[in-house]
């Protein structure tokens, strides 16, 4: 099933908006994108401070995928993906999602399909 986030650029730092992440006893820093995430984000945006992704494990038109390409310790959370083409072009872009993929998914998915929502338009 297909989900819509938004995710919002404060300063120099990207974060998904998640309330509900904090109303189930979520650390509101849990939000923040990082190493990697983050500047994928700013890639998408193009100077822009908000990015609003259609995300999904099943493929959909026009999607890029993320593949995942290792786990992390337990202790870390999270995984590591790798985006090899975005809108068409090849970036080889490595991210780390952290433990909030889980959340949003129930799981770590082996494959994440995202498009900017309106991006062709």
């Amino acid at each position: 099933m297909m989900e819509t986030y938004l995710f919002v650029k404060n300063g120099d730092e990207w974060f998904i908006d998640l309330p509900e992440y904090i109303e189930q006893g979520g650390n509101a820093g849990d939000l923040q994108m990082v190493d990697g995430a983050d500047t994928m984000l700013d890639l998408m945006a193009e100077r822009g401070t908000s990015v609003v992704l259609n995300i999904s494990e099943e493929p959909f038109e026009g999607a890029d995928v993320l593949v995942m390409t290792g786990k992390c310790d337990p202790s870390v959370g999270g995984a590591y993906y790798l985006m090899e083409k975005y809108n068409g072009r090849e970036v080889n872009h490595r991210m780390w999602l952290c433990q909030v993929t889980e959340f949003v998914f129930g799981k770590l998915p082996e494959r994440i399909f995202v498009k900017e929502e309106d991006a062709s338009e």
